[in-house]
């Protein structure tokens, strides 16, 4: 896949306050896919369609242990979203210096 298919997967799966969630869940540790579901007020089958599109983003990693399947953080593709961030800091940081210029002036 493409870095920019990838930024765009990767985006497309952080979109949705649910998946942000269940990552947050997964910074804590593995859980198994009934533990995350149990976090949430929808559906056991809506939860594992999230975790799908996580995985496919390569944002989540399953592993199958006796019965349970295990999801596990992989957050390497997150770079791409801190990559893509770090320009707009720059400018974010120009604003507010010229912002504190211009208020430290108005004094």
């Amino acid at each position: 896949m493409v870095a920019e298919e990838q930024q765009q997967v990767v985006f497309r799966a952080i979109a949705d306050p649910t998946r942000r969630e269940i990552l947050a869940l997964l910074r804590s540790g593995r859980h198994t896919v009934g533990e995350l579901a149990a976090n949430f007020r929808t559906s056991r089958p809506a939860i594992s369609k999230h975790l799908r599109l996580l995985r496919s983003a390569g944002l989540v990693v399953t592993h199958q242990h006796g019965a349970a399947r295990i999801c596990e953080l992989n957050a390497k593709p997150l770079r791409a979203i801190n990559d893509w961030l770090r320009e707009y800091e720059e400018l974010w940081s120009a604003s507010l210096r010229d912002l504190k210029r211009y208020v430290e002036k108005g004094r």
